[in-house]
């Protein structure tokens, strides 16, 4: 399968979450996602689709943050691979420690671990890049908290999300391929600047900040409302911004003083960057609405890699790395 068939098998790996039955995380006090990567990627998409019933972070490192080893502390570790050496940390620290532990994986190591330890455990069906069974581990990630009541009705929000997804693919000819490659021709020659609503605009903002790095092995950028008007918005003067282009991802449930510093960041830079575009949410539910942005940046991401003439599914350099940190490499 190509990195595009991937793409477009999206609305079948939602709908595989859909009547898990597994026992239940922890739900009385906080929750640490682990993840790296794209799992880190379906870590936050979860916590983003959850109700704010208690604390939820994801930390993207070794081990755990210094708060929580305290008793109370529920930790949800995600690594597709199931190998991730700075998950696979964190869950050591937090058996060390006595806190409940749930997994979602592909096997691996985390996936013994599981096993060995009777520990609440999604086994999502493994074989993709991580970055390409991103639904499976969004759905995973969701019946895991649906489960413990941090999302409510988990099996309807991936259903509506799949739903979604389906009609925008429209099987390879939908709108969210057309818009991808639209805006692919936009970037030409141009490095991607992915701005978004904090939440799930700045969240798919990253999201195709990734996708353009590992499918079209290319640099690009994201950034996040308000946050970016108290700092990056000087940074983008007329001349030094010529080998940019800008895409606007825009929520419809952003707060409307958001939606309004979208607008006027795209007044004032009016002239100073070009704006490739605009790529609005749709759907309900909040996996509806991030998947519906996220996965017009797939396919624009497919669309790069095309036109540069490279193969959008290995990640040489990456796995490179991971070599030399096998071998303790300087």
């Amino acid at each position: 399968m190509t990195m595009l068939d991937d793409i477009l098998s999206l609305p079948d790996q939602l709908r595989w979450g859909v009547g898990h039955d597994i026992a239940p995380l922890r739900s009385d006090g906080p929750i640490v996602l682990l993840g790296m990567g794209g799992s880190a990627m379906a870590a936050t998409i979860g916590m983003l689709a959850s109700t704010p019933r208690v604390p939820m972070i994801v930390h993207r490192g070794y081990g755990l943050p210094a708060w929580a080893t305290e008793g109370g502390v529920s930790v949800l570790a995600v690594s597709y691979s199931g190998n991730t050496e700075e998950v696979l940390s964190g869950v050591d620290q937090a058996i060390s420690a006595g806190l409940d532990v749930a997994v979602v994986a592909s096997g691996g190591r985390l996936g013994e671990i599981a096993v060995d330890g009777d520990l609440p455990y999604v086994e999502v069906p493994g074989g993709l890049q991580p970055r390409a069974g991103v639904g499976y581990q969004t759905a995973a990630v969701t019946v895991m908290l649906g489960a413990g009541a941090h999302i409510s009705s988990a099996d309807a929000a991936l259903s509506e999300a799949a739903d979604v997804v389906d009609r925008l693919l429209g099987g390879g000819s939908g709108g969210a391929v057309q818009l991808g490659r639209d805006l692919a021709t936009g970037l030409e020659d141009r490095t991607a600047v992915i701005y978004g609503g904090r939440g799930i605009g700045s969240t798919a903002a990253y999201r195709w900040k990734t996708q353009i790095n590992e499918n079209a092995k290319l640099p690009a950028f994201a950034g996040a409302v308000p946050e970016m008007n108290h700092n990056e918005l000087e940074g983008w003067q007329p001349g030094s911004s010529d080998p940019f282009g800008v895409i606007y991802l825009r929520d419809s449930a952003d707060h409307p003083s958001v939606a309004r510093r979208l607008d006027l960041s795209g007044t004032v830079l009016s002239g100073k960057v070009r704006r490739v575009g605009d790529v609005h949410s749709t759907g309900d539910g909040p996996l509806a609405r991030f998947f519906s942005l996220a996965v017009v940046g797939d396919v624009a991401s497919v669309a790069m890699a095309e036109a540069a003439g490279v193969d959008p599914t290995p990640v040489e350099t990456l796995e490179a790395f991971k070599i030399m940190l096998a071998k303790g490499a300087p």
